[in-house]
């Protein structure tokens, strides 16, 4: 297992937990994607609205529990809080230099 995470995704999980939306969006790439549950949410204006409505905009919290790195690919379990979705979830990550590309939320 590894614990250490590289700087753009520790940015995603620093913002969220200080609900600051602006450094939520301007880690991710101008084609950045949001995959919560299987719907993709392309780009930062896209980005923006499900976060307002689902993520920074419900006061997220995020405990994170386990890291790990396989092929590329970061993934955070993590204990959410707020007052929208509570309970386990991963989150995947594809990082792209100082920037994330992807974010995919799962159970």
């Amino acid at each position: 297992m590894t614990t250490a995470l590289p700087a753009p995704v520790q940015t995603v999980i620093d913002a969220a937990n200080k609900n600051d939306s602006d450094a939520f969006l301007d880690v991710f790439t101008q084609e950045g994607v949001v995959d919560d549950w299987g719907r993709e949410f392309r780009g930062r204006a896209a980005i923006k609205d499900w976060s307002d409505k689902e993520f920074i905009g419900v006061h997220v919290s995020l405990k994170v529990t386990e890291v790990a790195e396989r092929a590329g690919e970061w993934t955070v379990t993590a204990t959410v809080g707020g007052d929208g979705f509570n309970g386990p979830s991963h989150f995947m990550f594809r990082v792209d230099g100082s920037q994330v590309a992807r974010m995919t939320i799962r159970e």
